[in-house]
C-alpha cells in the first residue's frame, strides 16, 4: 500500500513572485503551483512591489509588509485564510 508523503525537502520554495491574480510558487524539485490571491485576504492592500517583494521560508513564502505567509503545504491542500471571499461573493 502507498500513501501520500509530503516531502518537505522537494517542496522547497526557489522562487515565488505574484501575477494574474495569483501567488506562483517554484519547487526545488521544478513543479510550480499557483493559488488565487483572493485566498488570501492579508494581502488585499499591498501594492505589486509588496506583493512581489516575498521572503522564501524552508516550507513556504512570506511577506515582511504584513507579516504573514503561507506554507507550501496549505496551497497543495487548498487551504484559504481565514476571512476569504471569492470575488463576487464578497459581502
Amino acid at each position: 500500500m502507498t500513501s501520500l508523503v509530503f516531502e518537505t525537502d522537494e517542496m522547497r520554495p526557489v522562487r515565488a513572485w505574484c501575477a494574474d491574480g495569483e501567488v506562483h510558487v517554484a519547487l526545488a524539485d521544478g513543479r510550480v503551483i499557483a493559488t488565487p490571491l483572493w485566498w488570501y485576504p492579508f494581502l488585499s492592500e499591498l501594492n505589486d512591489n509588496q506583493l512581489n517583494d516575498i521572503e522564501l521560508m524552508y516550507e513556504g513564502i512570506w511577506w515582511t509588509a504584513v507579516d504573514e505567509g503561507i506554507s507550501v503545504k496549505s496551497m497543495f491542500l487548498g487551504v484559504k485564510a481565514p476571512g476569504a471571499k471569492a470575488p463576487g461573493k464578497a459581502a
